[in-house]
């Protein structure tokens, strides 16, 4: 049996952890902080539980760059990227909501008016913002849901982004919101910045696979979402930036009802749950724990301009070996191929693809078969994976390549 020191592991997720920090999640298992109770049976109400909270909330908005002055907040949710398609959707229907009542003094008719033309524009590059639209869909409607572009209508299967003067994006004074998945997990899809046409809209981004791997401009977000199972801890938490004047100006249950329009389910109330400091209910504070010692080892390293720098690193030099390998089909197109999930297939088939894997796993490289909608194989370059595992898997790649030369 393998030890740990033996094996690299590029599972898209749960991903690999580093090392120190599991050593520091087990002995807090058994007694945390000599208290005599192990982490994950102490109070998510507890002292050190709020304060667990409290440190990872600073430590993200470190990384981020959060503005000081009050106009974002950080949350901690139960659960996975999946329940913020719905918490989305709720929480900025509810924030244009509001905001068209008070711009017509209250006038529900006038709302009604505004809504006929009202629409949630949705950019459908890969998997998973095909989920959140479709989510997005059955809790609103069609009527209130616009895919201005999807990568898969033209080409049959994702691996681009159109231009962006192709996109069919809502005239800004009917857009509710807009919403990207900055990086398609399942597809080896990034977008390689902000999208520009969505300057000026409410935008909102599920950052799930490459959050905290590169520099980010908050302001320009009204919502950031991330499951911490890839890049952050482990799985069944989830971060959450959100602007402070969402959560101030939402409409009552009554006004909704009025309306026609759902009424979120209180687990996905964002001012809720924030205005219980992420503790409205049990929040998984082992999961938390987690997240804050690997966001304080990217502190310690340098913070994200010294991440970004490793995992460009990294992923030229996979991409590199794929390219010149010569029986390597890398999935996407070039211009956004991501950085952290690298899809590829290999001349020859699934036999072939077999082969691959099972001489990586004898070299102690694991996790590497595609998505199980999509096949093929799949690098997870997390932050967790080091430089030496990248190397090493990069040179696998080469030697596989001249083998079936």
């Amino acid at each position: 049996m393998p030890s740990r020191s033996d094996v690299y592991y590029f599972g898209a997720g749960p991903a690999a952890l580093p090392q120190v920090v599991l050593e520091r999640a087990s002995a807090s298992v058994l007694n945390h902080d000599n208290s005599g109770v192990g982490l994950i049976e102490q109070s998510h109400r507890s002292a050190s539980s709020t304060q667990i909270v409290a440190s990872a909330c600073q430590h993200l908005e470190t990384l981020l760059g959060v503005p000081k002055d009050g106009s974002y907040t950080t949350l901690w949710m139960q659960g996975g990227g999946t329940t913020q398609f719905s918490a989305v959707a709720y929480n900025l229907l509810g924030y244009w909501v509001q905001k068209s009542l008070d711009a017509n003094n209250g006038d529900l008719e006038a709302v009604k008016a505004a809504l006929a033309n009202a629409k949630a524009d949705y950019l459908v590059t890969g998997s998973w913002s095909k989920k959140a639209a479709e989510e997005a869909q059955r809790l609103l409607g069609d009527e209130l849901v616009n895919v201005a572009t999807n990568s898969k209508a033209a080409t049959k299967k994702f691996g681009s982004i159109a231009p962006e003067e192709t996109w069919n994006l809502t005239p800004k004074e009917n857009n509710i919101f807009s919403y990207f998945c900055d990086n398609e997990t399942v597809d080896g899809v990034e977008f390689p910045a902000f999208p520009a046409s969505l300057e000026g809209t409410l935008v909102a981004a599920d950052m799930s696979s490459n959050i905290l791997s590169r520099r980010v401009d908050v302001s320009k977000y009204a919502i950031i979402f991330a499951g911490a199972q890839k890049n952050v801890g482990g799985a069944g938490v989830t971060l959450v930036v959100i602007r402070s004047d969402i959560l101030k100006t939402q409409p009552t249950v009554d006004t909704l009802r009025k309306l026609g329009l759902p009424i979120p389910p209180i687990m996905c109330h964002y001012p809720t749950l924030t205005g219980a400091s992420s503790l409205y209910n049990t929040l998984p504070i082992f999961e938390v724990f987690i997240c804050r010692e690997v966001m304080a080892g990217i502190i310690a390293r340098g913070g994200l301009e010294a991440q970004e720098k490793v995992a460009n690193e990294k992923a030229e030099e996979l991409y590199s070996s794929l390219d010149q390998g010569g029986i390597y089909n890398v999935v996407p197109e070039k211009n956004v191929r991501s950085r952290m999930n690298i899809c590829f297939r290999i001349e020859g088939g699934e036999d072939v693809e077999k082969a691959f894997l099972k001489g990586a796993e004898e070299r102690g490289l694991t996790g590497l078969k595609g998505h199980r909608s999509v096949g093929g194989l799949r690098i997870s370059n997390y932050n967790s994976i080091p430089q030496e595992a990248a190397a090493k898997l990069a040179g696998w790649i080469r030697e596989f390549a001249a083998s079936r030369k």
